[in-house]
């Protein structure tokens, strides 16, 4: 597996993850204190649109890594909770390193003997 693959999702699952907190103290600003409506929405558009991008890296980056549905699934919601991308993409990382060190993705790798 090329090492971009890892990094474009590693950036993404960044930017996703400090958007969503952003997004939250927003929202807290706007419900709770009743100010900041027009920048809530502006950073609410901005999240979708970055976790929009963010869906596409991970999923590329579990079809490559053959991640069953559920792992998948998982990497893909953890963009929505906030602070759980940041551990989310700490394991990935520590899951995939040894697939973008070998230089191979494991569909077309002959198998190990």
């Amino acid at each position: 597996m090329k090492k971009s693959v890892l990094t474009r999702y590693r950036v993404m699952a960044y930017i996703t993850a400090v958007m969503l907190l952003v997004l939250c103290t927003c929202m807290i600003f706007k419900y709770g204190f009743g100010t900041g409506e027009e920048i809530t929405f502006m950073v609410s558009q901005a999240h979708g649109l970055l976790y929009i991008v963010y869906l596409v890296f991970a999923f590329d980056l579990g079809q490559k890594a053959r991640w069953p549905f559920g792992k998948l699934l998982w990497v893909l919601v953890s963009g929505t909770i906030p602070t759980a991308a940041f551990f989310v993409e700490r394991k990935v990382v520590r899951e995939v390193m040894p697939l973008v060190e070998d230089g191979r993705d494991d569909r077309t790798a002959p198998a190990k003997a």
